[in-house]
């Protein structure tokens, strides 16, 4: 997989302090993306899923969970998904940030892509909109962007938001 940058630690990219991984490529190319050096598919450095996840051993023993952020996770959703289920044999929750929206991944059908979503605990979805740009979110930069809990929205059959949960975390 390719990605731009992995971080061992943050407390701003989900909740508690947890792995994050920064995908490579982005179709998206928000405006005033606050990582615009992702957008580009060839950029960025490959790593196989079995470094990440030996990474992920190493380093997150006392972290909450893992991000994939980026770019864009779902334009590799097959190797993350591999990280995905790591973290999950590791009792790390998964958040996971994309500019699609739920509807839009559950709508396209794609089987990987559903697989990643449904090993994610949380989904950050939407394209980023400076217009609606709101430094009060958490998690979030932009007030178009929702944070699903995507066990509940399975269990539901319909977007279930996480944000009565962000009180207590």
């Amino acid at each position: 997989m390719r990605l731009s940058g992995i971080s061992s630690e943050s407390t701003v990219d989900g909740p508690g302090l947890r792995f994050v991984i920064f995908t490579q490529g982005c179709p998206h190319e928000c405006d005033h993306c606050h990582n615009p050096e992702s957008w580009s598919c060839e950029a960025g450095k490959e790593f196989s899923s079995k470094e990440i996840i030996r990474m992920m051993r190493k380093q997150c023993k006392s972290r909450r969970g893992i991000t994939f952020s980026g770019g864009e996770p779902f334009l590799q959703p097959y190797e993350l998904l591999q990280v995905a289920e790591a973290a999950k044999e590791m009792d790390l929750d998964v958040v996971t940030y994309t500019g699609f929206t739920y509807e839009q991944i559950i709508g396209e059908g794609d089987p990987d892509k559903i697989a990643l979503l449904q090993a994610s605990d949380i989904l950050i979805d939407g394209q980023y909109k400076h217009n609606l740009r709101d430094i009060g979110l958490r998690f979030r930069g932009s007030a178009n962007q929702r944070v699903i809990d995507v066990v509940a929205s399975q269990k539901q059959g319909q977007v279930m938001l996480w944000e009565d949960k962000m009180m207590n975390n």
